[in-house]
This record gives C-alpha cells, structure tokens and sequence, in this order.
C-alpha cells in the first residue's frame, strides 16, 4: 500500500513538473522566488491578526501572539520527522521526470515532510483560531505555497500535504491551550505603560471580549 501511495506521488510529481516546464519563463521565475517568499505573506497577516486583537479581551491577543510560536514549533516537528524519514528529493530519485526550477537540495537535506507546508499549515491553523475570518486569505496562501514546492520541483505531492498536516495539528493545541496561560501574562503585562500600545487598543473596556476564537469578529 506504501508503495502504490509512493508510486502515486511521484506520477503526480511527474505531472506537476513537467506543466512547469512548459510554463512560461516569467511563471517559472515567479514560482521560483514566491517559494520562498510567499511565507512572508503569513507573517504579514500574522501581524494584521495581532494588531487586529488589540481591541478585544487579552485572551484573544495571547492566540494571536501564539502565531508564531506554533509555526517555530511545526517547523521542529517537521525536522525532526525528516532526520527520522530521511527521504530523498524528488529532483533526484523520481526517474524521467523533469528538471527542477529550483536548485535540487543536497543529498541529506530531506524531503519528507516539507518544511515550507509545515510553517504555512501551522501559521494558517493559528490565524483561523486567532480570527476566523483570516483563513479566506490564510487557506488559499497555504494551499498555493504548499503547490508551489511541488511546482518547482523539489517535493513529492506526499510531502507537502503531510507537511500541511503537521502544521495544523501542532498549531491548534499551541494556540488553543496556551491562549489561557499567555492571556493572564499578557493582562498583566497591559498595565505596563511602555508595553500597553502593543497589546491593547485604546477602545471602551465593555468591547473587549476574551474569546481566542475570534467568533464573529
């Protein structure tokens, strides 16, 4: 069964590469450097959650600060699982499949689970329970920087969808169970004049509510 999934991924890794061969150069150009780039999107709407949650209770600011804390710790899970898996890169074991855009890792640098969907997966699972309605940007930049790892060549589809995976499951509990702890420190913390501006917005105390789910918010 292992074998036929394996199998199945390195089709679709195929098929994946070589549309990318055919693209046009400023797609592959675009794929090539968004790969990377596309993760500063989610800092970008971790920092938007974060400003955003200032007005509401310091439970709600605690979830969004926990952002990145679960994207660091989805990445050493996903590390950890590669020196475990040791799979090598698609770009070099998939046999009559097209050249990668990106430049083939060196042998030791694995491929199994993908790092870039690990983060992505988590800060998108931390952004949809800091504020739910981040995910309508949050998912669909998960799902294209997962693809694009593909697109570029240097993972299976196994990879990335597992990576994504891992992400979630990490960032969920991060967010959800430290959301509580983190919000009494980060009460306290609001009564600290130099510190009050970057957890608390200057609104009625009567708006903010301690809701690390966002709601309807």
């Amino acid at each position: 069964m292992v074998d036929v999934l394996r199998e199945a991924s390195a089709e679709g890794y195929r098929a994946v590469t070589g549309w990318a061969l055919g693209a046009p150069e400023w797609v592959r150009g675009a794929a090539e450097a968004g790969t990377d780039l596309l993760l500063a999107g989610f800092a970008a709407v971790m920092l938007v959650v974060w400003w955003r949650s200032r007005r509401w209770g310091a439970r709600a600011v605690a979830a969004a600060l926990l952002g990145p804390v679960a994207a660091v710790a989805a990445y050493l899970v996903s590390e950890t699982a590669k020196s475990v898996v040791e799979q090598d890169r698609p770009c070099r074991a998939v046999v009559d499949a097209a050249a990668s855009i990106a430049v083939c890792p060196e042998v030791g640098d694995w491929s199994f689970p993908s790092n870039h969907a690990a983060v992505a997966g988590a800060a998108a699972a931390a952004a949809v329970v800091a504020w739910r309605w981040a995910g309508a940007v949050v998912v669909p930049l998960a799902g294209l920087e997962a693809f694009s790892r593909v697109f570029v060549g240097v993972h299976y589809p196994h990879d990335v969808l597992v990576g994504l995976a891992v992400g979630a499951v990490v960032a969920v509990p991060v967010v959800v169970l430290g959301a509580g702890p983190a919000g009494v420190l980060v009460e306290r913390l609001r009564g600290v004049g130099g510190l009050r501006w970057l957890l608390a917005a200057d609104v009625p105390r009567e708006r903010g509510r301690a809701v690390a789910g966002g709601g309807s918010r």
